[in-house]
């Protein structure tokens, strides 16, 4: 893939330089859809299992890339987390990211989760870490969550990029989903789209990817 932007990646390089590993995190959240055939009329009539603004994190998934060592995936993390507000999953959160309503009901709360995520990050934030996802949308639902819950938000205490804006601006392409930024760039998408730990991990190969560039 031809870097159209090389000061972009040089200035996402100058980010970087303060710390060894870029987290890379990607997340799910419970969520419901509109009946196909709806009309605009029928759907202002229609009330959905759960809105937008009343979406829950369920799942995390995060992997780590060690910029001291060509950007390699190094560790990863996964957790489910029980929802509290819409407890009970739709059939189109299910069909949409194959997790079962027992993956959530068995996991621990925002907070527990954020406790146990805190733990596992302890080592590399002591050399250095910053996280991305693909777009501002994970940063602000962990925001909601946490107010919520009454606790902080998960990863509050470091800093966060947001790797599609960098991917459009280095490539000086349109702004894409994340599937098709992967693909784009000649990689093979690994697992199930919309599961947020392989989710993760294709958005840490294309980061990798990128960082390589050039």
């Amino acid at each position: 893939m031809q870097i159209k932007k090389p000061k972009h990646l040089q200035a996402l390089r100058e980010l970087l330089a303060g710390s060894r590993y870029l987290l890379c995190v990607d997340l799910e959240a419970t969520c419901d859809e509109y009946p196909a055939d709806l009309t605009d009329e029928q759907k202002q009539e229609h009330d959905l299992a759960v809105r937008r603004d009343d979406m829950e994190t369920i799942e995390v998934g995060a992997v780590a890339l060690d910029l001291h060592q060509d950007c390699k995936i190094v560790s990863e993390y996964t957790s489910f987390v029980r929802p509290v507000l819409n407890p009970s999953l739709t059939n189109f959160c299910r069909g949409l990211t194959t997790i079962e309503q027992v993956n959530v009901d068995d996991a621990g709360t925002y907070d527990e989760v954020r406790q146990k995520l805190d733990d596992y990050l302890a080592a590399f934030k002591a050399e250095g870490l910053m996280w991305c996802s693909w777009g501002d949308y994970d940063a602000k639902q962990l925001a909601r969550d946490a107010v919520r819950n009454r606790c902080e938000p998960m990863l509050s205490d470091l800093s966060h990029t947001n790797a599609k804006k960098w991917h459009w601006k280095i490539l000086n392409c349109p702004a894409m989903a994340l599937r098709p930024a992967v693909e784009d760039w000649g990689l093979e998408w690994s697992g199930r789209y919309h599961r947020g730990i392989d989710d993760a991990r294709n958005l840490g190969a294309l980061m990798g990817e990128i960082l390589r560039a050039g």
